[in-house]
């Protein structure tokens, strides 16, 4: 099969497995890599060691990180699954060891500095929105404006990751904020469109949030998805049970929302230091 072949048929197979839009780009993506990287090789008869030379190139020339490297061990496998109907290669069945990072969390006082020199109404409504939700870019990029129930003081996030909707709840404040931006912007379908409708830009909100954190002076390294590590460790500040924020997250697991509670100050707080029982003359 040519690679065009292969790439039609691998991008067939994901969709009617139902795969999300963005899965498939990501899927199809790295197998065009990875196919150009053996092109002078017939598929079908690679070897584990080239396989595996591939996967070493990645890692020490690409400098992969985890889930990148993740998502090539699982685009190739499904490719040899699903197109090419045969085993897997035992180069694919490895187990990566995934890093112990921990996020990075902006504090309450950072946030509030972020939306006060943010002046422009939609952008201040965006980065208000995923912070008080906790969502992912993509979530916001998807809310339509029958997404925000009022009544119920909820927002309703569909086919978020793994296919799966949920409700957050919805900020007094930002529904304050979202009435002004709702008769400025009158968008149509979309919560947040771009100029000429439709769905906003991911770089976009990316560009908003990269602005607004230099302009408050802000030296961490952080993302757009620092605000959601932001929510979930500042609800845990607040005692808020985790299966809740588990909840609220939309993850599938505990042990994904548990990373919280390692740059949460809400367990350090309760616990005494023996040094305060040190009778030091002060």
């Amino acid at each position: 099969m040519l690679k065009q072949e292969i790439i039609e048929e691998f991008r067939k197979k994901l969709k009617i497995e139902n795969y999300s839009d963005q899965t498939i780009r990501n899927y199809v993506s790295t197998l065009s890599l990875f196919l150009d990287y053996v092109k002078n090789l017939k598929i079908k008869e690679l070897t584990d060691k080239e396989i595996k030379n591939y996967l070493y190139y990645c890692k020490t020339e690409k400098n992969y990180s985890f889930s990148s490297m993740k998502q090539v061990i699982s685009s190739i496998r499904y490719l040899y699954k699903k197109v090419l109907n045969k085993p897997v290669p035992d180069a694919l069945n490895i187990e990566l060891r995934k890093p112990s990072v921990l996020p990075n969390v902006l504090s309450l006082k950072e946030i509030n500095r972020i939306l006060s020199v943010t002046k422009n109404l939609k952008h201040k409504t965006i980065l208000l929105l995923i912070y008080s939700a906790g969502l992912r870019l993509s979530e916001l990029i998807n809310l339509e404006i029958s997404d925000i129930d009022s009544d119920s003081m909820r927002i309703h996030i569909r086919n978020a990751k793994g296919k799966k909707d949920r409700y957050v709840m919805l900020s007094e404040n930002v529904l304050k904020l979202l009435r002004d931006y709702y008769k400025a912007y009158k968008p149509k379908k979309y919560l947040v469109e771009g100029q000429n409708g439709g769905k906003y830009s991911p770089k976009s909100v990316q560009s908003v949030f990269k602005k607004a954190l230099k302009k408050a002076g802000i030296k961490k390294k952080a993302s757009v998805h620092t605000l959601r590590h932001s929510f979930a460790t500042h609800l845990l500040d607040e005692g808020t049970d985790i299966r809740y924020i588990q909840e609220l997250l939309g993850h599938k697991r505990l042990a994904t929302t548990q990373i919280y509670t390692h740059v949460s100050s809400y367990s350090i707080k309760k616990i005494k230091s023996p040094a305060d029982k040190l009778d030091l003359g002060f």
